[in-house]
């Protein structure tokens, strides 16, 4: 067996490698050498600068296994890798624990001015008064994102004696309770903490998740740390606040660009900036090799690799249902409100046996998948479920009405169930019951309003015309409705994503009770 590493790696991965492979350790190459290099490899390993492209990869004749040192795989081709068979594998927990650290680092410097006194000092000034601090001790530290990183700032928060509190609408109750967390919701938490850390993927959900809005909520004596993604965090508007003075300092180790050249985080006060160091630390970076290597070589003995990225071990046949499966979990998430407890998957029809773990693995990753960087499969499904103390329950029932497979998804939370059924009509995706609502939706369009509200006339007219001003077109629209004039549920499939202003006139609408936004991906777990 032949492996190329093209980004430096610690010597234990490597050695580790070299005891089973041939490795040879060439980094630095452009795309072309890359391109005419890697086709001699059974593996290849990466970190984040090697962009390996679907052109890479079809020169990989021989690859099969790519591994990437580290959690992100945004800098490789997975959809290219899945057509060609060849699997990719990552190492989300090695720096668990030195993201876990640097984030402490960044509040403890944050709540004592250590940067500032450092600059001070070396200019000859002694402000002693002028830089009092702050104890962590009996502070709220809200946590949003209760994943890896986050469960392990919280145990180093608590030996400071911080009360902690957290938002991960993805992990139950006694998950969080387990690490003596209370869960909260955004809004609360934004109120109550004294300082704030985030732990989570970027995504379409989370983009600017603290922004303007959410600022006015806090504390004059809020302090901001953002260890996990740029973008997350709305540079600008943190940038603005610290210039006001009307929040008491941030951090940041992530930015929306890198390097920062053009942040305006780079003048802004009481400001600390780090050039995400979160992983660099000497342990880390063995920790990584280590898992990289020992999943690499997993996958060249044919073995099962602990953290494979895209192998869904699903029949072709069965594909069209996986595909349904994930979208309808992650439909069910998106409509769902409050702290998720259980998650109820039920299997009806001409649904074969031997496809019910592939679905089932289909329905977490859907409902998992912009709260996690991890890659939800068949593999890990039911790790990843455990790990967030989410209870997982299947059912069984051989006949469905109308339809010749039925797969239902109900999700319990601490404020009600939200119920989503999905079939697989021609090869096709069709969501064909939303709670008590029957009702039969292709998903050709990506971006769709769900309304529940009294039946009467005028209401379609006034919401389009919200949406006309806004110049958001309406593709299609299906209207349910249990009695005439009684409750009823419409949905319209929209050209456009529906912005949050829009959603506010809507839900102002008299007889409107609720009005929520479902975006539709198409992926395989």
């Amino acid at each position: 067996m032949r492996v190329l590493v093209a980004e430096p790696i610690a010597d234990e991965g490597v050695d580790r490698l070299k005891r089973f492979a041939s490795v040879n350790v060439r980094t630095k190459l452009s795309t072309e050498e890359l391109c005419n290099e890697v086709q001699h490899y059974d593996a290849l390993v990466v970190r984040s600068q090697t962009r390996v492209t679907a052109e890479v990869i079809e020169h990989g004749r021989n690859l099969r296994v790519i591994g990437r040192a580290g959690v992100g795989v945004d800098n490789i081709d997975v959809e290219a890798a899945t057509r060609c068979g060849i699997v990719v594998v990552n190492a989300p927990a090695g720096n668990t624990v030195s993201a876990a650290e640097h984030t402490m680092a960044l509040m403890l410097a944050l709540a004592r001015n250590v940067t500032e006194a450092d600059a001070e000092m070396r200019k000859g000034v002694w402000a002693r008064s002028r830089l009092m601090g702050t104890e962590l001790r009996n502070k709220t530290l809200g946590i949003i994102g209760l994943g890896h990183i986050g469960t392990q700032v919280a145990l180093r928060a608590q030996a400071f004696e911080m009360h902690t509190i957290a938002c991960d609408p993805f992990v139950s109750a006694e998950y969080a309770k387990s690490f003596r967390v209370t869960l909260v919701q955004l809004e609360q938490l934004i109120s109550q903490a004294d300082y704030i850390t985030l732990h989570i993927p970027l995504t379409a959900a989370t983009k600017n998740l603290i922004g303007q809005a959410e600022l006015e909520l806090m504390k004059p004596s809020i302090r901001i740390i953002n260890c996990a993604r740029g973008g997350v965090v709305d540079e600008a508007a943190i940038a603005a606040a610290l210039q006001e003075g009307r929040i008491a300092g941030a951090a940041f180790d992530v930015f929306s660009e890198e390097p920062p050249t053009d942040s305006p985080l780079l003048t802004a006060p009481r400001c600390i900036l780090s050039p995400h160091l979160g992983a660099s630390t000497f342990e880390a970076q063995t920790s990584v090799s280590l898992d990289i290597a020992d999943q690499v070589i997993a996958v060249l003995e044919g073995q099962m690799s602990k953290y494979a990225v895209n192998a869904p071990h699903a029949s072709t046949e069965i594909m069209p249902y996986v595909r349904m499966s994930t979208t309808v979990g992650s439909f069910a998430s998106q409509l769902m409100e409050g702290q998720m407890q259980k998650v109820n998957v039920r299997f009806s029809g001409d649904l074969q046996q031997d496809s019910y773990e592939p679905l089932k693995a289909g329905v977490i990753s859907g409902i998992l998948h912009e709260a996690t960087e991890e890659r939800v499969n068949l593999v890990n499904a039911e790790l990843v479920a455990r790990r967030r103390g989410l209870k997982v329950v299947e059912e069984f029932e051989p006949e469905c009405g109308n339809y010749s497979n039925l797969l239902t998804v109900t999700l319990e939370t601490d404020t009600g169930t939200t119920s989503v059924s999905g079939t697989v009509r021609d090869g096709q995706t069709r969501i064909v019951r939303v709670n008590e609502f029957w009702m039969d939706i292709s998903l050709t369009e990506r971006h769709f309003l769900l309304c529940d509200h009294i039946d009467g006339p005028g209401l379609v007219g006034a919401i389009g015309t919200v949406l006309g001003q806004a110049a958001i077109n309406i593709s299609s629209m299906h209207l349910s409705r249990l009695t005439p004039r009684g409750k009823a549920l419409f949905v319209m499939a929209l050209d456009e994503p529906l912005g949050e202003a829009q959603r506010n006139i809507i839900l102002a609408i008299p007889n409107i009770h609720t009005a929520r936004t479902v975006s539709v991906t198409d992926w395989l777990p």
